[in-house]
């Protein structure tokens, strides 16, 4: 095992592109040592943990693994461990997202969307839960506006988020009162990449920012902003879920 950091210690998955570098630099700033998870993206999550590096040194470490192979999970957190010597929080970033209208749903898609948005995040809150419990700590799952207000030809994704949602309120009990769990729930934040891209092209995304109150989409930056807040600043928050939305969700 490593020395035991004096700073926080956060294993944040998905970390190496968009919302999920948003945070772990956000989190690092705040004087976090990070272990960076990723999938795929190895160049990308290297290169976050050089910068953080140069900023701090010895301050961010990252993995590989695959959410949806639990055998990986415990590993994952067996690294931060032994880098780190202790974990403090989780961010379940992580997330696969495109469209299953109903008839196109095979078990390659359960497998992805369930594994990737509600196993994975369960398996590794019970694999962290032993250190969360120990330093007091926290877990933030990142949810989506859409978890309660389901998207169309989205069904599987809905239902995957919709879990980590209850996940999210049933483990705030079971964990309290060592460790506190909370979620954040994006709206418009980031525009998708890969196979959803297509479903939102200029037209459609010009009528999701109309019917956002704030007229106008967010950044990673807010998601981001939202992690901070409840893993630094929220003692007495638990089992809640912020809406990080522009409003979006209560004009849907």
């Amino acid at each position: 095992m490593g020395n035991i950091s004096e700073q926080p210690v956060i294993l944040v998955s998905g970390a190496a592109k968009r919302v999920g570098a948003a945070i772990a630099r956000l989190l690092h700033a705040a004087g976090a040592n990070l272990l960076l998870h990723y999938r795929n993206s190895a160049d990308e999550a290297r290169a976050l943990a050089a910068e953080l590096n140069a900023l701090r040194p010895d301050s961010a470490a990252c993995a590989a693994a695959d959410l949806c192979d639990t055998a990986q999970l415990e590993q994952l957190v067996a690294t931060a461990i032994e880098r780190f010597g202790k974990l403090d929080a989780l961010v379940n970033n992580a997330s696969a997202f495109y469209a299953t209208p109903l008839a196109d749903i095979d078990e390659a898609a359960w497998q992805d969307l369930i594994g990737s948005n509600l196993k994975g995040p369960l398996f590794l809150c019970q694999a962290t839960a032993p250190y969360l419990h120990a330093t007091r700590g926290a877990i933030v799952n990142i949810t989506d506006i859409h978890a309660e207000r389901p998207l169309k030809n989205y069904p599987l994704y809905c239902a995957a988020k919709a879990g980590l949602l209850g996940l999210t309120r049933a483990l705030a009990l079971e964990l309290a009162p060592q460790v506190r769990v909370n979620a954040v729930a994006p709206g418009p934040i980031q525009w998708p990449e890969g196979k959803a891209a297509n479903d939102f092209d200029a037209d459609v995304r010009r009528t999701i920012v109309a019917r956002t109150m704030l007229q106008r989409e967010g950044t990673p930056a807010d998601i981001a902003r939202a992690v901070r807040f409840l893993l630094f600043d929220a003692p007495y928050v638990t089992g809640q879920v912020i809406n990080v939305d522009g409003g979006r969700s209560t004009f849907i």
